[in-house]
């Protein structure tokens, strides 16, 4: 299982420091991207995702909470994302999905807790990555909706049945208890940013989402 810290719990004034503060214990760094629409948060955009490109050799996750992500898609891979994942309620999935492995990089889709998990198992076969929203997206630090933990373990049923490539991510108020649930579903990608960030001793936070 994969640990992804969400830097929007970092400090961006030292936001390099940060990521190289939790580098040796991950593989992959989550990037929230929220326009203002999509979500009522405003974040950062490729700019970021650039900088965080020349600190990391880890693999990035831009998830795209913004409305019309095909207009950006293009922008966010020349930025140095590995995987672009998109909001299945925000855009044209296949013209998306399409987009983003034209550019050469792995497609995402992100599900909201009350959106149908039926919703992307038709998309299932083309994509590389379903990241679950275990909290309304846009904001940090929500409580974990365990119910979701349900959608999880239908697509890990799916994927495995029809041998697919495909890895299933939880983003959303998640830390050492909570983590169990999603590890139970069958997660293959932990997202989680206050939990990490906010602690004293970031190796030790990681170790524990791990255990």
């Amino acid at each position: 299982m994969k640990i992804a810290p969400s830097i929007l719990a970092a400090d961006f004034k030292r936001l390099c420091e940060e990521i190289k503060a939790v580098e040796p214990f991950v593989e992959w760094i989550h990037l929230d991207i929220m326009d203002g629409r999509f979500v009522p948060n405003i974040t950062f955009g490729p700019d970021v995702v650039r900088e965080v490109r020349k600190c990391t050799n880890l693999v990035l996750d831009a998830h795209l909470m913004v409305s019309e992500p095909e207009k950006s898609i293009e922008e966010f891979a020349k930025a140095g994302a590995d995987y672009i994942t998109v909001h299945i309620e925000a855009c044209d999935v296949d013209a998306c999905i399409k987009l983003i492995h034209a550019q050469g990089k792995k497609a995402g889709i992100s599900i909201k807790p009350k959106t149908p998990v039926e919703e992307v198992l038709r998309f299932i076969k083309n994509i590389d990555l379903v990241l679950v929203m275990s909290v309304e997206p846009g904001a940090g630090g929500q409580r974990f909706m365990e119910d979701v933990m349900l959608k999880v373990r239908k697509l890990r049923e799916q994927i495995d049945r029809l041998g697919l490539d495909v890895l299933v991510s939880v983003d959303g108020g998640i830390d050492q208890e909570t983590v169990k649930a999603a590890k139970e579903a069958g997660a293959d990608v932990i997202v989680s940013g206050s939990y990490i960030f906010g602690s004293n001793d970031y190796e030790k936070a990681i170790n524990k989402l791990k255990m």
